[in-house]
């Protein structure tokens, strides 16, 4: 949203003018604000312009440049953030201001307890036993695949049921799974297995679409110990790996 927005201020300010990008709170909303002294909106022009393929005076390099459909996109942005944007200008020639209000995010909540290292069968070295949860097959076959060629024994399944059977007969050490599973949704799943004798102690990875601080939170309160958005950094997901099974020389990153 502010990249546009400071690239429309850029591009229709001519050498030697000034942008300003300034923020501020005001209780729970944040106001920010990208003021020009470019070339301005004409008044009848100013309450479209945050509609799609709106064109204003054709001989203004503004209305030629598409503000339509890239401030669609800033409206659309903002109002998915529960915020709204306004637009002011005194005219051709005046400059102009954009105001984005967004609420202030509640602060995220910390991990309920430590990072969970999981002591893996002495026999195993390194190697962890995980177990993917995914209903789309190429994802968790592709997954899986990576996971295996890292050393580790992996097993799927593409369902909550199917997955509380795979615990069962054998207990993992970390299970990945997908948030948004037909049926049982992922969330319920953690909860299953938290409750399950023998696996209070596996760690448990949410792979989700979604990362905004509400999505991390709500992962974290259903049991599981880190959330990651889809599809998975890889080196990240490498990392973590390794210092659920201990290893001693694993650099330390936070994990969202």
């Amino acid at each position: 949203m502010v990249g546009n927005l400071l690239s429309n201020a850029t591009k229709y300010t001519p050498r030697g003018g000034s942008i300003w990008l300034t923020a501020e709170r005001t209780g729970g909303e944040v106001a920010v604000r990208i003021r020009d002294t470019g070339i301005g909106i004409a008044p009848d022009f100013l309450p479209h312009v945050f509609d799609l393929f709106v064109q204003g005076d054709a001989s203004l390099d503004r209305a030629r440049g598409g503000l339509g459909i890239g401030l669609t996109i800033v409206r659309s942005l903002v109002e998915m953030h529960g915020g709204r944007v306004e637009a002011r200008s005194a005219g051709l020639g005046q400059g102009s201001e954009f105001v984005v209000q967004l609420p202030v995010a509640q602060d995220a909540a910390p991990e309920r307890r430590p990072a969970r290292v999981r002591q893996p069968h002495a026999s195993a070295g390194n190697r962890l036993r995980v177990l993917i949860v995914e209903d789309n097959q190429d994802a968790a076959e592709s997954l899986a695949m990576m996971l295996e060629l890292w050393g580790h024994a992996v097993e799927t399944a593409s369902d909550g049921l199917a997955a509380l059977e795979l615990v069962a007969r054998r207990e993992p050490d970390v299970v990945l799974s997908d948030l948004g599973l037909p049926g049982m949704d992922g969330y319920e799943l953690a909860r299953r297995l938290r409750q399950r004798p023998g696996l209070q102690d596996a760690v448990l990875v949410a792979l989700s679409g979604y990362g905004r601080d509400e999505d991390k939170c709500r992962a974290l309160d259903a049991g599981f110990d880190h959330h990651l958005v889809k599809p998975p950094d890889l080196d990240v997901l490498a990392e973590l790996l390794g210092r659920i099974a201990g290893r001693p020389d694993e650099p330390t990153r936070a994990l969202s």
